[in-house]
């Protein structure tokens, strides 16, 4: 944190509950004031974005249902010896291995940590839902959001044509590194702001 207060422009946080993520903001900011510094705020999360809650959660259970105890077991042993990494370490501690602790948080899954490093959560519901699920870090002080989904290009195009029309959406481009309503941002030219949640 320290470090990110005195040399970055966005100090990008893991998908964790938002009363977290509001801590792990003020505790950067009063860093970065404390050497007359200002941040930007991002989190990265995977989506599951879904027509109903029904189809989303299944769509959830459906990417880790062929994971035996075992393989998850080995997995997050692997995680925890081959990894010094504080991330790493909140991400495995909030499921502790443990299928049935996946809900860490409404509508943010942590299913996809119990078998791959890094980023290991998702938010998971209708499209409604999972805007206002970005709203509520939005409130706390994200503005931007790395997201991914799997697999890859499905998601991308799920998320696209549910989600976005529930979201304030523009393609003007960042006009520099203090325009906090950019949220998405893609490779390429894609660029877009989040401006408010519609609906």
């Amino acid at each position: 944190m320290q470090l990110a207060a005195e040399q970055t422009d966005l100090y990008l946080t893991w998908g964790e509950p938002v009363a977290d993520v509001a801590v792990k903001i003020e505790a950067v900011r009063k860093r970065a004031a404390a050497v007359g510094r200002t941040i930007r705020f991002g989190i990265r999360l995977h989506f599951i974005v879904r027509e109903t809650e029904a189809a989303a959660w299944a769509a959830a259970d459906h990417l880790i249902s062929r994971l035996s105890d075992d393989t998850i077991a080995q997995a997050q042993a692997r995680l925890a010896r081959d990894s010094d990494s504080e991330g790493q370490r909140r991400m495995s501690a909030l499921h502790g291995g443990d299928r049935t602790r996946l809900e860490i948080a409404p509508n943010l899954w942590a299913g996809v940590g119990l078998v791959r490093g890094g980023a290991g959560t998702a938010l998971v519901g209708t499209p409604e839902v999972v805007a206002q699920r970005l709203a509520e870090y939005r409130a706390v002080g994200i503005d931007t959001v790395i997201g991914s989904g799997y697999p890859h290009l499905e998601e991308a195009y799920r998320v696209a044509e549910l989600l976005f029309p529930h979201l304030d959406l523009s393609t003007r481009a960042a006009q520099g590194p203090n325009d906090t309503d950019r949220v998405f941002t893609g490779g390429g030219s894609l660029s877009a702001e989040l401006t408010g949640v519609r609906g």
